[in-house]
């Protein structure tokens, strides 16, 4: 089952489980991701055993691989969609990180903007008033010394 979920997860990005199967799941992909990529053969021979599926390997060495290469882990997102109406058991959504493109259109503009403080302000404007104090002293210091 985890080798059928995890092939359809590396395919379409994205699938609707259960909590209980997506947080089983985790364990089982991300350890796959990790060896995706270093692409050699050996992490494909080693992949290839755990998914059983050629397409899902060339998903995971290809495209899959490449977005994930700077990310140090937590390839994977849990979130949670509700109740199942049939045996009550709590639904959720199960995607890769990177290829979920609205939410990386919302985090880029949330990165540019810098935390501002009412105590910065403050401190950086004591700390110009103390450099002109500074400086006019050093002034007065010099014309009592002529």
């Amino acid at each position: 089952m985890l080798s059928n979920m995890a092939s359809s997860l590396i395919l379409h990005k994205r699938i609707t489980t259960t909590v209980a199967k997506a947080k089983a799941l985790r364990k089982y992909v991300e350890p796959l991701i990790t060896k995706a990529k270093d692409n050699t053969t050996h992490s494909r021979r080693v992949a290839f055993s755990y998914l059983q599926d050629k397409t899902a390997i060339q998903e995971l060495f290809g495209p899959v691989a490449e977005k994930v290469g700077t990310r140090p882990g937590g390839y994977t997102r849990i979130i949670r969609t509700g109740y199942r109406l049939g045996d009550n058991a709590e639904t959720c959504l199960m995607e890769l990180v990177d290829f979920n493109e609205l939410m990386l259109k919302d985090a880029t503009p949330a990165k540019g903007k810098a935390k501002r403080t009412r105590r910065a302000g403050r401190t950086k404007a004591k700390g110009a008033e103390g450099s002109a104090a500074e400086a006019k002293g050093a002034e007065g210091d010099s014309t009592t010394e002529a």
